[in-house]
Order: C-alpha cells, then sequence, then structure tokens
C-alpha cells in the first residue's frame, strides 16, 4: 500500500475519487496530463493495493475509492498516538453531485459461515459497531433494528430485501439516531462474501443515497469493518478512541 501511495500520480488519482467517487476511466484520465496507458498502469497498481475498488455499471468500468485499507494502517498505528479528532476526520466521506454509492472491501482471514455469524449475531455485531447490536430472524423480507443498551430506541433499522447465506445480504437501512439522520431517509447496504484461499473478500455496498447525504450515515463502515477484521482474526477489539466512543 506504501509504494502505492508514494507516487503523486497515484494520489492524485486518489484525491480525484475522494471529491467524486465512481468515475470511469475517460474521467480521471481528462483530469491527468498523461495518456489513457498511463492512467490504466497507475490504477492497476492501486487496485492490487486494494485503495481502489471497480464496479460495472452497464458498460461502464467505474472506480471507487476504498479507505479500509488506510484505516487499518490507522488502526495499527496512527491511533496509538493521534486524540481522537483523527479518527473523526478519517471517517469523514466525499460527497458526489448526484446519487451516492460507496464501496468498501476488506480482505479476513476467516470462512464465510463465521464472517456470515459475526455481520448477523447481534453479541458479535456489538463488539465491532459502536456497541451496537442487530436484531432479526435474517429471513428475505423480515424486518431488522440496530439496538444500543444505552439507546431508548433503535438506532436504525431496515428490510432484509435479500438473504442467501453466507454469500449475500442486501438491506434497506435508515438511520434513527438524530434528526438530521433521518431526514436522510432509506438507502441500501449490500455485504457480499467470497471465499479466496483461507480468508474472505467482503465487499459492503452502500447505494441509494441521497444526493449530498450527510457523511454520517456511511462514514463509520471503515472503522466497522476495521472491527469485524481484528474481532474475527484475533478475538480482540478495536482499542481506536472512535470504537470506545459508545462502549460495547
Amino acid at each position: 500500500m506504501f509504494r502505492a501511495l508514494a507516487d503523486p500520480t497515484r494520489r492524485s488519482l486518489l484525491d480525484a475519487l475522494f471529491k467524486k467517487d465512481g468515475q470511469t476511466l475517460s474521467a480521471l484520465e481528462a483530469r491527468l496530463p498523461m495518456t489513457r496507458f498511463g492512467v490504466m498502469k497507475h490504477l492497476r497498481v492501486l487496485e492490487e493495493a486494494r485503495l481502489v475498488v471497480t464496479r460495472r455499471r452497464g458498460r461502464e468500468k467505474l472506480h471507487f475509492l476504498n479507505p479500509v485499507p488506510i484505516r487499518l494502517v490507522h488502526d495499527r498505528w496512527v491511533s496509538k498516538y493521534a486524540e481522537p479528532w483523527a479518527a473523526t476526520l478519517s471517517g469523514l466521506k466525499r460527497r458526489l453531485e448526484a446519487t451516492m454509492e460507496k464501496v468498501f472491501e476488506i480482505y479476513i482471514k476467516t470462512t464465510p459461515e463465521r464472517l456470515w455469524e459475526a455481520i448477523t449475531d447481534p453479541e458479535m455485531r456489538r463488539k465491532y459497531q459502536f456497541g451496537v447490536g442487530v436484531i432479526s430472524d435474517w429471513t428475505p423480507g423480515s424486518r431488522y433494528e440496530g439496538v444500543h443498551s444505552q439507546a431508548p430506541a433503535a438506532l436504525f433499522e431496515g428490510e432484509n430485501l435479500e438473504v442467501d447465506a453466507p454469500r449475500r445480504l442486501v438491506q434497506s437501512f435508515k438511520a434513527l439516531w438524530g434528526d438530521d439522520a433521518k431526514r436522510e431517509g432509506t438507502s441500501r447496504v449490500t455485504w457480499e462474501i467470497e471465499p479466496v484461499g483461507d480468508s474472505c473478500r467482503l465487499t459492503v455496498t452502500h447505494d441509494q443515497l441521497r444526493e449530498k447525504a450527510n457523511a454520517e450515515i456511511y462514514g463509520g463502515w471503515p472503522q466497522i469493518l476495521s472491527g469485524l477484521k481484528t474481532l474475527l482474526e484475533t478475538g480482540g477489539l478495536l482499542t481506536t478512541p472512535g470504537s470506545l466512543l459508545y462502549g460495547v
């Protein structure tokens, strides 16, 4: 990852995706004084470092910034020395001019079954999602609620639109933790689990977000996924300022 970040051109590409996520190769090429082939080479390096992930939309291939690897570096080293504001700033996300889609990807050394359990078991979920457990019977069309022992009501809720254990979970998502969050309306979260050797690639796509949606709706995903990886690979909990903010 550090090799990928060392090049100023690749940092410029990440900056461009930070400002406007989900861009085509042509759009990124227009921002840089180099050939299409040169941009492709830099994007390939960023993809290999998992800093950029791609998704097909019809005939177009869109590029998305994946902040999870940087978040993992933060959790391992930076957070030992930084004040709580560092975790807050690293959770801020970019806003787009149109409907927003955010893609997060992480590799975890575990089985699909164990990863699915960590996503759907409320006690395990509390250990990596700011103390919030998710209650549901996990059947297609069922409801779910995110609850915290110190909150008088659910913090978020939605419907399980697709349930294909242990591979794919699609949910509607509505934040309830504050008036600003409620005004954002309903979006969609898709969890996709793919076995890779003795590990799993977990891709979380948060889309159907309101135009210029409040970053607090989706900005916590890097820390949540970092906590999930830590829990399944070590059995421990993150101790970054943000992860300890609401307790378990």
